[in-house]
């Protein structure tokens, strides 16, 4: 069974190492301040496995949860921890916990539903 959380942060690394295919905006709304200036290494994964997630996110923005997008984009390739997102959004960081469960779940499925085989899975 894959642990999509690893997958993400791996996919994380890549997004923001290599640049994802679905233009993200290099710096989130609001979120400037709390980006880290350091480049620190970041495990990443292949460039056909990040294409691979990228098309699960981009299914997940065409159906309109954008803002599951926007939580995964600043957790997962910003680095953004969970309780800082609620800060900023001054919502409960449970809220923000169960809106990044819903979308990774989500990518998890679409997948799994595309059959693809990930090379970071024989990790």
């Amino acid at each position: 069974m894959r642990d999509i959380q690893k997958v993400l942060e791996r996919w994380g690394g890549w997004a923001a190492a290599e640049g994802s295919q679905l233009d993200w905006s290099r710096i989130a709304a609001g979120f400037k301040a709390l980006l880290p200036d350091d480049k620190r290494s970041r495990p990443s994964c292949s460039d056909s496995d990040g294409l691979i997630v990228d098309a699960a996110i981009a299914k997940l923005h065409k159906v309109g949860r954008q803002e599951e997008v926007e939580l995964l984009q600043l957790h997962y390739i910003y680095n953004i921890s969970k309780s800082a997102i609620a800060r900023q959004k001054k919502c409960s960081e449970g809220k923000i916990r169960n809106q990044l469960m819903i979308a990774e779940t989500f990518i998890d499925a679409c997948i799994i539903m595309s059959e693809a085989e990930l090379e970071m899975d024989a990790w």
